[in-house]
């Protein structure tokens, strides 16, 4: 045991008799109007347990009871749990965006965190932006923590078929669009693509998210894909309680796990998975908050040393189920210990090596050896060129293979409502050839940078059995969809940048293996676009909203908060 029992943070607040001062009687008194005995937790790790349940997130519904088990942890390995509420960002229901309020949890994360009596932290969280949110405001603490992904979903069944939410929804939506099923079969999916609490069950950002997190070494090991209800589940959740105050009496702090070398292992796992372009947005953002500049040239290089080894939707077959039985993350990182930093530490083991030894693989069709892989390389690569000077993405092992190097001409949409307005509108003359482009989608444009990345195909190229289209926008897409789409346009158009020069008719090629993205026009007609350009009035007038559109960053740096991105000493609140 490094830590003393006087060294505790939370002895700043509660101290021990009159000497203390009458700051410490008063609190210790509080604490007796909250019920509890000055045994239950003078002297003892005071572990907060942030809590992103709610009513309206389905991803989390179950929170409420493991934030039960995670208290029984902590309670047994002799510390003092306080459970605390935070925004819950529902992916499915939020509007327009909860990528809008990621940051906006991050800092509540952060300043709760600071401001109260605890020693160390347990975060509860899974739907795409909580797992970054938290660990972004946690990392910018430096506590000892542990995070508990709310694990995936049961997969989800459909007459003789497996599905998988949300890749799923996408199909059957556009097979109802092209005529191939009617509102009854569409009532049935309803009822059959989401049968639990839990994540989305295919490797989309949530499930990519929290592979991020474990492959980080701040999670339990194999939690990231333990189904929700899963009675394994609740025993992880109760271990990470306990775990959590071991680490704050041995003082292993996040600083001390979250390196350059557990970021980079971080984004290996992420492309070797195949996983969610959106975690280039999120371990940029939360890599940065660490003190460790992250950026596409390290995704694109990390890529290009590791295959797709994950057969798992959107960009394969299995679900995480499949995945958590087939031996899991810890199985899954024994086919990449040559290019990971085996002996660094984790909030469970002194070393990554150590976490690993013994992890087997049971289903080698689910976790495939290096030379049985989905793909060479890692599954986003980054494109540069005129459209894109800082950047974009491509989830190519999602995409149409013959549509990774394709030249054709643009039908441009301003915005997204007039996209879904006139997209079926039989005078745009729209073919399979033709490349859809989205813009004023980005941070500041969508605002929020919604998932708007997978445009829909015109009914009538549906209809003639078109399901791949090159879609180009400064837009996210969500991590279970699929197709030719190149996301994160940097800069984005909303702030003038190329994309928002793009005329239709304009020939635009795509070249994934030269991770190039080619607007093809003059010189000349570049600059008089350029002048003729004006900035849209701004969206905001007041609020969070105002706040955010002054601060927001580009997709290249991460979307955070520029004040809450720089380094900086921020004095803790000690009590005298």
């Amino acid at each position: 045991m490094t830590v003393k029992p006087e060294e505790l943070r939370s002895h700043q607040w509660y101290g021990s008799g009159i000497a203390s001062g009458l700051r410490s009687f008063s609190h210790r008194a509080r604490t007796r109007q909250l019920g509890y005995l000055p045994e239950e937790h003078l002297g003892k790790p005071v572990i907060a347990v942030l809590n992103t349940w709610s009513d309206i997130n389905p991803c989390h519904v179950h929170l409420r009871e493991r934030a039960q088990a995670v208290k029984r942890g902590v309670w047994q390995a002799g510390g003092f749990p306080l459970e605390f509420p935070v925004s819950t960002l529902s992916e499915t229901f939020q509007k327009p965006t909860p990528m809008l309020y990621r940051n906006m949890l991050a800092m509540e994360t952060e300043e709760l965190l600071r401001s109260y009596p605890v020693d160390g932290a347990v975060l509860l969280g899974g739907c795409d932006k909580t797992t970054p949110a938290l660990l972004m405001g946690a990392a910018s603490v430096d506590l000892p923590t542990v995070f508990v992904p709310a694990g995936p979903m049961l997969p989800g069944h459909w007459r003789d078929e497996v599905l998988g939410s949300g890749t799923d929804m996408w199909k059957y939506w556009d097979e109802m669009r092209a005529g191939l099923i009617g509102e009854s079969e569409l009532a049935e999916l309803e009822n059959g693509l989401a049968r639990s609490p839990g994540t989305c069950m295919t490797m989309g950002t949530a499930s990519t998210l929290t592979a991020a997190a474990e492959a980080l070494g701040v999670s339990m090991p194999g939690a990231s894909s333990i189904p929700a209800v899963d009675s394994g589940h609740e025993r992880m959740a109760a271990a990470s309680g306990s775990r959590a105050v071991g680490l704050v009496w041995s003082d292993l702090r996040l600083s001390k796990l979250l390196t350059r070398e557990a970021y980079e292992d971080a984004v290996a796992t992420v492309l070797a998975l195949g996983g969610s372009t959106n975690a280039v947005i999120h371990l940029i953002a939360m890599a940065g908050r660490s003190g460790i500049r992250l950026t596409l040239d390290d995704f694109d290089r990390i890529a290009r040393t590791v295959p797709v080894l994950a057969n798992l939707r959107p960009g394969g077959r299995y679900l995480m189920e499949d995945f958590h039985f087939a031996g899991g993350l810890p199985a899954f990182l024994t086919r990449l210990t040559d290019v990971l930093h085996l002996d660094r530490p984790t909030v469970a083991h002194t070393t990554l090596r150590d976490q690993l030894d013994g992890a087997l693989v049971h289903n080698p069709d689910v976790i495939r050896e290096r030379d049985e892989a989905l793909a060479p390389e890692g599954g986003v690569a980054v494109l540069r060129g005129n459209l894109c000077p800082d950047g974009a993405v491509i989830k190519h092992i999602a995409a149409d293979q013959r549509l990774l190097k394709h030249t054709g001409p643009a039908v441009v949409f301003d915005d997204y409502r007039t996209m879904q307005r006139t997209i079926n509108d039989p005078a745009l003359a729209i073919t399979a050839d033709h490349v859809l482009v989205l813009r004023n989608a980005g941070p500041k444009g969508g605002p929020g940078m919604p998932e708007y990345g997978m445009l829909p195909i015109p009914d009538y190229l549906l209809k003639q059995g078109v399901r791949d289209m090159v879609r180009i926008s400064d837009a996210r897409m969500s991590g279970t969809s699929y197709g030719a789409c190149v996301l994160h346009i940097a800069p984005e158009s909303y702030v003038g940048g190329p994309l928002a020069l793009v005329r239709t008719g304009d020939a635009i090629t795509l070249d994934v293996q030269a991770r190039s993205l080619h607007l093809h026009i003059t010189d000349e007609e570049w600059e008089r676009r350029a002048a003729e350009w004006t900035a849209p009035p701004e969206r905001f007038g007041r609020g969070y909203g105002a706040l955010y559109n002054e601060q927001i960053t580009q997709a290249d740096t991460g979307c955070d908060f520029a004040f809450l991105a720089g380094q900086g000493d921020v004095p803790d609140p000690y009590v005298g």
